[in-house]
C-alpha cells in the first residue's frame, strides 16, 4: 500500500520509492563487543592466576597469617618494624601458631604473611578492574543490549567470594583448628570456577556478532550439548572433590599408585577422632578422613575420564572440524590431568607438581565449557575443509 502524501505534493508526481528495511538481526550491533570481550580476557587470566596464586597460598600453609579481614585498609601491609610485630603477635594468639608453628621467627612469618597478603590485594585488584570497567561502559552506553545482567553478575559473584574467603579462613582462627574447613575450602574454590567459568562463555559469545550466533545456533548438535554439560558438572565435582583432599592435607597421606599403602580400599577409612578419646559420626568422614576423601577423588577421577572418552566418541563424529579439534583437546588434557593427578600422589603433593595439577584442572574447565560452546554454536566452513 502506498504511503501516505502531503499536502504540498502534486497529485501527478511520482511516488518515492521505499526502501525496504532489514530485520533486526542485521541491525547495526550496539554496544562495545570487542572492548568489553578484551576487559574480559583481563578478569580472566587474573582470575587464573588468582586460581594458582591461592594454591600456592594454601600449599605453603600461609591462609592463616593474617588474622583479620579488613577489605579496605588491609590493602596496606605493614609498614615499620612495630607493625610487624603487632600483626606477628597477631598471629601468635592463633591456634596454627600455638599448635604447629610454636617458635616461627618473624622473618618466617614474614614469608607466609606475604603470600596470603598477595592473595588478597590480587582479590582486590580484580574488584577494582571489574568494578572501573563495568562502570565505565555503563556510562558510555556501551554494554550491548541484554548483557548488563550478566555483567553485573560477575561483581556480585566476587563480591560474594571475597565474603566467602573471610568465611573460610575465619574457620582455621579457633578451637584447635591448624588449617581452614576443607568444605568452606572446597566453596572458595568452587566459586572461583563458576566464576572463571561465566567470563570464558562471555568471552566465547562477545567473539561473534549476534546475526552469527543466531545463525549458528540452527546448527547445534543438541546430543553433543547435553553431553559436553554433563560432562561439565562432572568435572566440577572432580574439582570440588579435588579441593577437600587438598584441605586436609590428603592428597601426601597415601603416596602410592594404583594401590592406596597397599590397599585398594584405605583402612579405618570411616574413622575420625574427636579428639576425646571417641569418634565423630561416619559423615564426618567424607569430609575428614585423608583416606576416603582420596579414594573418593580417585574413584571420581577414573570414572570421569571413562565418562570423557564417551563424549569424545560422540564429538569426534560431529561435521564441523572446529568441534571435533575441541573435545580432542578436552581428551587430551583429561589424559594428561590424571597423569598429574597420579604424579602429584607419588610425590606426596610435591609444591610444583600439585600446583601444576591445579593448573591443569583450570585448563581443563575451559577446554570443556568451550567444546560446550561450540556444540551450541558450532563454526561453520566450507565442504571442502570438511568443515560444512
Amino acid at each position: 500500500m502506498a504511503g501516505k502524501r502531503t499536502i504540498f505534493e502534486e497529485v501527478g508526481a511520482a511516488p518515492v520509492a521505499q526502501v525496504p528495511k532489514g530485520g533486526l538481526i542485521d541491525a547495526k550491533p550496539k554496544g562495545a563487543r570487542g572492548a568489553i570481550r578484551v576487559w574480559l580476557v583481563l578478569l580472566f587470566v587474573m582470575v587464573m592466576a588468582m586460581i594458582a596464586v591461592g594454591g600456592l597460598t594454601r600449599l605453603t600453609d600461609s591462609g592463616l597469617s593474617i588474622t583479620e579481614w579488613r577489605p579496605v585498609t588491609g590493602a596496606l601491609p605493614p609498614m615499620d618494624v612495630a607493625g610487624w610485630e603487632a600483626e606477628f603477635a597477631k598471629y601468635q594468639a592463633s591456634p596454627e601458631y600455638q599448635l604447629q608453628n610454636k617458635g616461627m621467627s618473624l622473618e618466617a612469618f614474614k614469608v607466609i604473611y606475604w603470600w596470603e597478603w598477595g592473595h588478597r590485594q590480587l582479590g582486590r585488584t580484580i574488584g577494582l578492574v571489574w568494578a572501573l570497567g563495568f562502570a565505565g561502559f555503563l556510562v558510555a552506553r556501551k554494554i550491548p543490549t541484554g548483557w548488563t545482567g550478566r555483567l553485573l553478575l560477575l561483581g556480585a559473584l566476587g563480591g560474594a567470594q571475597g565474603a566467602i574467603g573471610w568465611w573460610m579462613v575465619s574457620s582455621g582462627l579457633k578451637g584447635s583448628m591448624v588449617d581452614v574447613a576443607s568444605y568452606r575450602l572446597a566453596t572458595h574454590l568452587g566459586l572461583a570456577f563458576v566464576i572463571l567459568g561465566f567470563i570464558a562463555w562471555y568471552v566465547f559469545l562477545l567473539g561473534r556478532s549476534e546475526a552469527d550466533l543466531f545463525q549458528a545456533r540452527r546448527l547445534r548438535e543438541g546430543k553433543l550439548y547435553s553431553l559436553s554439560t554433563g560432562l561439565m558438572h562432572f568435572a566440577f565435582l572432580q574439582v570440588i572433590l579435588g579441593a577437600l583432599v587438598a584441605g586436609i592435607d590428603a592428597g601426601r597421606a597415601f603416596p602410592t599408585w594404583p594401590d592406596m599403602n597397599g590397599q585398594f580400599f584405605p583402612a579405618d577409612a570411616f574413622y575420625v577422632p574427636d579428639g576425646q578419646g571417641g569418634t565423630l559420626p561416619i559423615w564426618h568422614a567424607f569430609f575428614e578422613n585423608p583416606g576416603l576423601v582420596q579414594f573418593i577423588h580417585r574413584m571420581s577421577g577414573y570414572v570421569l575420564f571413562a565418562f570423557g572418552i564417551v563424549v569424545w566418541l560422540r564429538g569426534r563424529k560431529s561435521a564441523h572440524r572446529t568441534t571435533r579439534f575441541a573435545f580432542n583437546a578436552v581428551l587430551a588434557m583429561m589424559l594428561l590431568q590424571m597423569v598429574l593427578g597420579i604424579v602429584t600422589v607419588l610425590t606426596g603433593a610435591h609444591l610444583h607438581v600439585a600446583i601444576t595439577h591445579q593448573i591443569g584442572a583450570v585448563i581443563l574447565w575451559v577446554l570443556v565449557i568451550r567444546a560446550r560452546y561450540l556444540s551450541q554454536y558450532p563454526l561453520v566452513g566450507s565442504i571442502k575443509e570438511g568443515t560444512a
